[in-house]
């Protein structure tokens, strides 16, 4: 009988016990207001390659922004209707000179007080459609073919800013530019006064056609 009545004095105490444990295996991973803020460990493991090294000697002297709508139209059939894909279409194209393509002979001392640099033909070194500030604003009679429409249309807008950067003059702005920026910069260098002329180009004379 004395091991019965101890028994069910300490029977509360196990109870108690057990329901703590069980608490503590279950939310202990939570704290008195939330869960804990211990995040899981994360590795990151890098394998960067290096796949090229290019040699950079090009000089951006004009950047041209454009704004336009292009209506891209399509002939799908005869039978239906043409396929159209309206673009708002932003883009720039950037004017610069390349003195990758610059040679010895190109600077040439004239006495004590002159210098003569003949530069490259300035050129597009770039073009481009800003895709986060294009958008499409309609399409028409695509019959399923919607990421190919406006694919093609993206494609001939780009192209288009190449054309119109060109049209608006860009090279010879270039190349005005070019006089702005390099002059001073090569003057304060040499300390001689600086002429920029055209690079000459030697083309090789061609064959007489056979007769």
């Amino acid at each position: 009988m004395p091991l019965f009545r101890l028994f069910l004095k300490l029977l509360p105490w196990l109870l108690i016990g057990t329901v703590g444990f069980y608490i503590w295996a279950n939310f202990k991973d939570f704290t008195f207001f939330g869960k804990t803020d211990d995040k899981p460990e994360v590795i990151v493991n890098h394998n960067t390659i290096l796949t090229t090294v290019e040699e950079l000697g090009r000089m951006e002297l004009v950047r041209y922004n454009f704004k336009d709508v292009v209506e891209y139209e399509k002939n799908a059939s005869r039978w239906v209707p043409n396929s159209k894909v309206v673009l708002i279409v932003a883009g720039e194209a950037v004017g610069c000179v390349d003195f990758t393509k610059m040679r010895p002979e190109d600077i040439r001392f004239q006495g004590d007080t002159l210098v003569q640099v003949s530069l490259p033909d300035p050129e597009i070194c770039y073009y481009k459609i800003d895709h986060s500030k294009t958008k499409v604003f309609s399409k028409e009679y695509t019959y399923f073919q919607d990421a190919d429409l406006v694919q093609e249309s993206y494609r001939y807008a780009e192209k288009n800013v190449e054309q119109a950067a060109l049209n608006s003059g860009i090279l010879q702005q270039t190349k005005v530019n070019a006089e702005k920026v390099l002059k001073p910069i090569l003057e304060e260098i040499t300390g001689r006064k600086v002429v920029l002329v055209p690079q000459r180009t030697i083309q090789n004379p061609q064959a007489a056609p056979k007769r």
